[in-house]
Order: C-alpha cells, then sequence, then structure tokens
C-alpha cells in the first residue's frame, strides 16, 4: 500500500496508533481478498465487493493520515 511513502510510513508508525490500526486493517483486508480470489477462502461476489470498498476506504485514510503527517513535518 502507497509504495512511493514507504519511508515516511516506516517513520509514522508507531508514532500514531490510528495510522497503525488503518495500516494493519488494510492489510488484512488485502490478505482475505487474496485468498477469497486464489480460492482460500470462500465468500460471495457481493462479501468480495464490499472488502474491497473497505480496502480502497481505508487506503485513502491512510493516505491522507499521511499527508497530514508530511504536511506537519515540514511546517516544523
Amino acid at each position: 500500500m502507497l509504495h512511493e511513502y514507504r519511508d515516511l510510513i516506516t517513520e509514522l508508525k508507531g508514532k500514531n496508533a490510528h495510522f497503525d490500526a488503518v495500516f494493519n486493517k488494510h492489510n488484512e483486508l488485502d490478505q482475505r481478498i487474496l485468498d477469497a480470489e486464489e480460492g482460500r477462502e470462500h465468500m460471495d461476489q457481493f462479501e468480495l465487493e464490499t472488502l474491497k470498498k473497505e480496502k480502497l476506504r481505508l487506503k485513502d485514510e491512510a493516505y491522507h493520515i499521511l499527508m497530514e503527517y508530511k504536511k506537519s513535518k515540514a511546517n516544523s
């Protein structure tokens, strides 16, 4: 997720509990989606689509947290 911000993610992880929770939940959903798509976990298309939308929402939230953190660093 957001590989272009890898250094910023590493810096922020452990400093922001909310970011950590969003990041971890995104990764958990990513794995569940992969498992479903590869047949290791059974779910219907509606559930899979719901997980994909939630994963995207979490990615957007993580991005906004990263941008706020980056802005606050620049202003310090």
